[in-house]
């Protein structure tokens, strides 16, 4: 099984996963990405997997299925582009040979599902959307600071060596603000390093591992006393005992960082 990010707009990634004969692809917010993979590749399209209604995420879904009849998988609770398959918490579906595990995981919009499953031959796969990212998370546009915190401690709470696959190379900036945080997190500083040098070389940064993103992510942290004193010192009003509020704090820095 191959696992590719296809760039599209200025930061978004296509994930594609394909056997050499047929592929599937998540979150297409726009078709010539896919277009020119399936072509290169010479696989066929067999399914699409919605996480949420942003345009940006499916704005390439109609041109898709017109030119190949591809399943779409979405949403139960969002507005996917008819007709789709809706999927919520533990439904399961079958593509490529690999069974892939709806999770809910609201905050980012209210309705944002997941897909996580294993391959045969590799180690298990999170596609994610826009709830986690690689250094960091979501805005919290339709849900509240406690959904997208329930959210992302279900995500945290996955086998160590999955692969988490975000649909925004947005690392560098997510990496500045959790140094903000942590300053002398050794893990954070080593990885943020690392970074730098793939976009220098213009590669991605992704996918990142569920084990990395406990060590360097500051949202997935809101236990750790310097994440909390850091969004005590953002935000003195906190309390210190209560996650949700910690986190709402770290979100509300991260927006005017």
């Amino acid at each position: 099984m191959n696992l590719l990010p296809l760039p599209a707009f200025s930061d978004n990634y296509v994930w594609m996963l394909h056997d050499g004969h047929a592929a599937i692809v998540v979150d297409p917010g726009a078709a010539d990405p896919v277009f020119q993979a399936l072509d290169r590749l010479g696989v066929t399209l067999q399914a699409i997997l919605v996480t949420h209604h942003h345009a940006d995420h499916i704005g390439g879904v109609a041109a898709l299925r017109q030119a190949s009849g591809a399943v779409i998988y979405g949403p139960a609770r969002e507005r996917i582009p008819q007709p789709f398959v809706p999927l919520q918490q533990d439904d399961q579906i079958q593509v490529l040979g690999l069974s892939l595990r709806v999770l809910d995981i609201p905050g980012h919009t209210a309705g944002h599902i997941a897909y996580y499953g294993t391959p045969a031959d590799g180690a298990p796969l999170l596609f994610c959307g826009d709830t986690l990212f690689s250094g960091g998370c979501g805005r919290v546009f339709e849900g509240t600071p406690a959904q997208m915190l329930t959210s992302l401690q279900a995500l945290a709470a996955l086998p160590a060596e999955t692969q988490v696959c975000c649909a925004h190379e947005y690392t560098l900036s997510n990496l500045k603000f959790a140094r903000a945080v942590e300053p002398d997190n050794a893990a954070l500083l080593h990885h943020s390093a690392l970074c730098e040098r793939l976009r220098a070389q213009q590669q991605p940064t992704l996918p990142s591992t569920i084990a990395l993103e406990r060590q360097i992510n500051p949202f997935l942290r809101t236990h750790v006393a310097a994440v909390i004193e850091a969004a005590r010192g953002f935000d003195p009003s906190i309390d210190p005992t209560d996650a949700v509020t910690v986190f709402a704090a770290l979100r509300e820095w991260k927006n005017e960082f």
